[in-house]
């Protein structure tokens, strides 16, 4: 049965004849390290999440989802380079891959361009606060509280106690009126 399966030939050369000492340690060299490059990702993804978050955490006048955010963001885009390095390691053209993944983005991207467009406005507002929970705003003709700003949206609860949900883009597009007062 084994003499048989040994036998058996793929392009003109045996199975046999195929697994050699050399071939079998160069499989197993592989596979090693491709464990070690995946290890090392996840390490790395990791470490650099948790420094983005202490970075945030580090400074209170910055929002820290913004930071939560982004954490997650450079974790995966490490996953995906340790995802392209083994595949590399084990022979397979990455290039395609690539390729794949840059139309893939730009599909997306294309799909979501509304709601990236309020996510971006969001990160705008989080970044250079010209607004902040608790001010007296008026925002494209609606007047309220801010109770909450997302990088989605801002949340205003206006003068009759009704919840108003403004998309980040209208408000980063817009005049904002505060009537705070100015932030030092």
């Amino acid at each position: 049965m084994i003499a048989e399966i040994l036998s058996y030939e793929i392009g003109g050369v045996t199975l046999g004849e195929m697994l050699t000492v050399d071939f079998l340690a160069t499989i197993l060299g592989n596979v090693l390290a491709a464990i070690l490059i995946l290890v090392a990702g996840f390490m790395v993804g990791a470490w650099l999440k948790r420094r983005i978050r202490a970075l945030g955490a580090k400074y209170e006048q910055l929002d820290i989802t913004l930071f939560n955010f982004l954490g997650n963001i450079v974790r995966y885009a490490v996953l995906v380079f340790a995802g392209l390095f083994v595949l590399n390691t084990f022979g397979i053209q990455t290039t395609s891959f690539v390729a794949l993944i840059g139309a893939a983005g730009l599909a997306i991207g294309l799909a979501l361009q509304g709601t990236l467009s309020n996510v971006a406005a969001g990160v705008m507002i989080v970044f250079f606060r010209p607004i902040n929970v608790g001010n007296f705003v008026e925002v494209g003709g609606k007047m309220g509280t801010v109770k909450d700003i997302t990088l989605n949206f801002v949340a205003l609860a206006s003068i009759d106690n009704v919840q108003l949900i403004i998309p980040g883009r209208q408000v980063w597009g817009n005049v904002v009126a505060s009537f705070s007062g100015c932030d030092p």
